[in-house]
């Protein structure tokens, strides 16, 4: 009967130390993507930072890196919003 008790415990500890904070982060990291509209400055995944201006039905984004240079983007690649630093969480 120990034993599984333990294990339980075990599994109860694990659970709100790495699952939970991490489907906490994707969804906080979804409802980002959902807010995402035109004139809002983004950084990729691939460190690609651009202005977003146009989002089309099929989840992609146009990003403006300069002036007429325009890449599209899947939705799902954008790490965030670019605020012009580093912050120290995405720096660690």
């Amino acid at each position: 009967m120990q034993p599984i008790v333990m294990m339980l415990v075990m599994f109860g500890i694990f659970y709100f130390i790495l699952i939970r904070p991490q489907v906490r982060k994707q969804k906080e990291h979804t409802a980002m993507l959902a807010k995402l509209g035109k004139g809002d400055e983004v950084i990729t995944r691939g460190g690609v930072i651009g202005k977003i201006t146009g989002v089309s039905e099929d989840n992609v984004l146009v990003l403006e890196l300069q002036e007429k240079v325009r890449v599209r983007v899947p939705r799902a690649y954008v790490e965030g919003k670019w605020t012009g630093q580093v912050t120290a969480a995405k720096a660690a």
